[in-house]
């Protein structure tokens, strides 16, 4: 009995040993894809509209607070109640513009801290969360400075693989 002999076609393993690994591809940003690379595709409208519609929310959500808080004290509350949502509700926009501004601005630290843990003070602290977006939409895209460092130092590993690579290994001096 003989046994034909098929081509195999290479495996993805051997395919991907052969050539070199593409260029690394940048994140993309809520609400502005990858315009934020190279600043095109309508990044400068963007960033104005979003500006705008985050200093709009901002203002309405401040209002509703006033309005609430207006509402609660209209309803005769005991004083110190009204003082104590007043300082809930202070304390939770702090922290929560806090914790979000530092996300757009600094690398995550390794604490190994739940986000998730923090979402009821995100929630009460609305305001907060929007003010931080506000401001940051302002100078830039927010959370374009860290994706940004990320993506130079992930294209500058890239471009020292392929000139490791580039050179003629016959060239090689022998040491």
């Amino acid at each position: 009995m003989s046994k034909s002999v098929r081509p195999t076609a290479p495996s993805p393993a051997s395919e991907s040993a052969a050539q070199p690994p593409s260029e690394p591809r940048p994140e993309s940003i809520r609400f502005y894809g990858t315009s934020w690379v190279d600043r095109s595709g309508g990044y400068r409208l963007r960033r104005v509209v979003l500006f705008t519609g985050a200093l709009v929310a901002t203002a309405a959500g401040a209002l509703l607070l006033t309005l609430g808080y207006g509402g609660m004290s209209g309803a005769e509350t005991p004083g110190w109640l009204g003082a104590l949502v007043a300082l809930a509700f202070a304390i939770c926009t702090a922290l929560a513009f806090t914790r979000q501004w530092l996300r757009y601005t600094r690398p995550a630290p390794e604490t190994g801290v739940d986000e998730a843990a923090f979402r009821s003070i995100n929630v009460v602290g609305f305001v907060g969360v929007l003010l931080a977006y506000t401001l940051r939409s302002a100078v830039e895209a927010p959370g374009e400075r860290l994706a940004r460092a990320t993506h130079e130092e992930a294209l500058e590993r890239y471009r020292r693989l392929v000139a490791k690579r580039s050179r003629n290994p016959a060239r090689r001096k022998r040491r």
